[in-house]
C-alpha cells in the first residue's frame, strides 16, 4: 500500500501532458507575440494551420525560410513545452549583407532564450549541405515561399532537400499564395501567386504523395488581378513598381478592404514502403 501511495504522489506531483491544442494555444496566446503579430492572426490562422499539418509537442520540425519568425515566435515555444526539436532552415549569411543581417536578426530574438524557445538550431536551404539530418525530421514546414524558388529556379532542389531530411511517413506543410489554374509560369514567377497543381507537381516530383488540402486559409475576396502582384495586398501593401516607393494617389482602401492573399494549404507525406513497414 505504501509503495502504491509513493506512485501516486509521484504521479501528481508531475505536470499533466499537454495536448497539441493546448500546448499551441499556450504559444498562440504567449507574450512573446506582438500586437502586430497577433492582428495577423485572422489572416493567417495559426491554430487550425498547423492542427491540420498535425503538429505535435515532441516533434522535430523544420520551418524553412522562416523570414523574420512569425511563425517560429509559435512553434518554437511550442516544441520546448513537449521536448521537440525546431530547425531553421533559413538563409545563408555569406551570399549578402542582406541575408547576413536577417540571420543575425533572427539569430538574436530565437537562439538565446532556450526557456522560451528550447534549442533554436539553425541551417541553411541553399548550398549542398541537408537543411536537416536526413531521415531525422518528423515534419518540414513551409509559408509563402514556393513563389521565390520557382523566380530562383531552385524549386524542384528544394522539394527534393524537404524530402531528404523527413522520416519516411513525415509530412511536409506548405502554405502559398494560390493563383488561378489559368496562370502562366512567368505569372507565377512574377506575381507572387501560384498554381496549386505546380505545387503538388513539384512535391510528386520529389517523391510525395499529396495526403489532404484544406482551405483555412482561403479567402474568396482575393481577385489575383493586383498592379503589383500579392504585394499590393497586406502586409506589404505596395502601392509602385519600386519596393519602398509610394506612388502618389494609389487608392489603398479597395486592396485592404481584400485583407490578405487566398492560400492553398497543402499537406503532403513521404510514403513508408509499400508492406507498411518504414523504409530503411
Amino acid at each position: 500500500c505504501a509503495k502504491n501511495s509513493e506512485e501516486s504522489e509521484t504521479a501528481a506531483a508531475q505536470p499533466a501532458k499537454l495536448s497539441a491544442e493546448e500546448a499551441l494555444d499556450l504559444a498562440i496566446a504567449g507574450e512573446q507575440r506582438s500586437e502586430e503579430e497577433r492582428a495577423r492572426d485572422q489572416f493567417r490562422h495559426p491554430k487550425e494551420t498547423l492542427l491540420f499539418f498535425g503538429v505535435e509537442p515532441d516533434m522535430t520540425i523544420v520551418e524553412v525560410w522562416p523570414g523574420g519568425g512569425w511563425y517560429t515566435n509559435i512553434i518554437a515555444p511550442f516544441l520546448a513545452k513537449g521536448g521537440g526539436i525546431y530547425i531553421a532552415a533559413g538563409l545563408n549569411p555569406e551570399a549578402s549583407e542582406g541575408q547576413a543581417r536577417a540571420v543575425a536578426e533572427f539569430s538574436g530574438k530565437f537562439a538565446n532564450d532556450p526557456s522560451l524557445y528550447g534549442n533554436v538550431r539553425q541551417t541553411i536551404l541553399d548550398g549542398d549541405a541537408p537543411i536537416a539530418s536526413p531521415g531525422s525530421a518528423d515534419m518540414v514546414l513551409t509559408f509563402r515561399n514556393v513563389h521565390n524558388w520557382l523566380a530562383q529556379g531552385k524549386a524542384e532542389e528544394n522539394f527534393k532537400k524537404f524530402y531528404e531530411a523527413l522520416k519516411p511517413g513525415g509530412v511536409l506543410g506548405v502554405v502559398e499564395h494560390r493563383a488561378r489554374e489559368d496562370a502562366t509560369a512567368e505569372q507565377e514567377k512574377s506575381s507572387g501567386y501560384v498554381r496549386e497543381a505546380t505545387v503538388i507537381a513539384l512535391a510528386e516530383t520529389a517523391g510525395f504523395d499529396l495526403d489532404s488540402s484544406s482551405e483555412i486559409n482561403a479567402n474568396p475576396l482575393d481577385t489575383k488581378d493586383h498592379p503589383y502582384g500579392v504585394w499590393t495586398l497586406k502586409p506589404t501593401r505596395r502601392s509602385s513598381a519600386v519596393r519602398g516607393v509610394e506612388e502618389p494617389g494609389f487608392d489603398r482602401a479597395k486592396y485592404d478592404a481584400i485583407g490578405e492573399s487566398d492560400r492553398m494549404t497543402l499537406k503532403f507525406r513521404k510514403p513508408l514502403a509499400a508492406d507498411g513497414a518504414l523504409m530503411q
